[in-house]
């Protein structure tokens, strides 16, 4: 009878067994949490620069000026000292949602590899160091480690890759409105002059009949606005190697413009939205709407 009565315990509790376990996985109590994967390209934060750009392990990414037009300039022993960065099949999915899908491109190298833009902007890591790469070649460079960014301001013409950035420096051949070459001083003659741009690479100018944070060029209505267009924004984003005290932003008739040194900043209509074109630099004349640098003279 004992036997009886231990065997019926145990299929009672068998079965309750059975029918909990039933109970909880319909429910999903027992499913284990999703994680998400990382993303391929994320932020990560410096208490110097900010946000910037960075793959899935956290290394940073980097523009290079001489990118003006949104092509690759980094070939030969550069491309070993900063490989460029891409992502095979990168969808919105991959990305921090910190960032814009449509902000992401794909361009080819001049070696044939495939490299991811950001705004226009080729992708790069830093990598100084000798070792195996990310993709496994034994005796290429390295990139830096995760949360380095010694990079930044290599040169003058590499900075970190942030997302915000209201200037940009892009170190490019000036071609004016009149099909000639000019160099920084403009006169005519082929030589680089490293110069602002907006985050997208669209060329800026300042206007020498301005005084100090003074716009005398558009007129109230904004009637010749599109031919001058004023550089709209209150951002000061900046490259590291420019000081943020000359920047600072003036109301014009009810719109901000950013201002360099005493310079209100303007685009040129004529450069239809061209990333690289420089046209303005001899509209009326050479030098009338110069580009701005960083050692523009103060406004008077």
């Amino acid at each position: 009878m004992k036997l009886k009565q231990i065997k019926f315990a145990l299929v009672a509790v068998i079965t309750t067994t059975f029918f909990l376990s039933c109970s909880s996985d319909k429910e999903g109590d027992t499913t284990p949490p999703v994680v998400d994967a990382k993303k391929e390209i994320g932020l990560s934060t410096s208490t110097t620069l900010g946000s910037y750009l960075s793959d899935k392990n956290g290394r940073s990414l980097y523009f290079f000026s001489t990118d003006a037009k949104g092509q690759s300039s980094c070939t030969g022993g550069c491309e070993a000292l900063w490989p460029p960065y891409y992502v095979d099949n990168l969808t919105a999915d991959k990305i921090s949602t910190d960032l814009t899908f449509s902000d992401f491109g794909t361009i080819t190298t001049a070696s044939s590899k495939k490299q991811l833009t950001y705004k226009g902007w080729p992708l790069y890591y830093y990598a100084p160091a000798a070792g195996t790469d990310v993709y496994g070649n034994a005796g290429a460079n390295v990139p830096e480690a995760a949360g380095k960014t010694t990079g930044d301001g290599v040169g003058g013409i590499w900075f970190i890759a942030k997302p915000d950035y209201s200037i940009m420096l892009v170190k490019s051949q000036l071609l004016g409105h009149d099909g000639k070459n000019y160099l920084s001083d403009y006169t005519v003659g082929d030589g680089l002059t490293t110069y602002f741009t907006d985050a997208k690479g669209m060329t800026l100018y300042t206007f020498k009949n301005d005084n100090f944070k003074k716009n005398n060029f558009t007129k109230a209505d904004f009637s010749n606005n599109a031919v001058w267009p004023i550089y709209e924004t209150d951002k000061i984003v900046i490259p590291s190697i420019l000081d943020k005290s000359k920047f600072s932003v003036i109301t014009v008739f009810g719109k901000s413009q950013l201002v360099y040194n005493g310079w209100p900043l303007y685009y040129f209509g004529q450069d239809a939205g061209v990333r690289g074109a420089n046209k303005g630099i001899s509209f009326p004349s050479p030098a009338v709407w110069p580009v701005p640098v960083k050692d523009s003279p103060l406004a008077i």
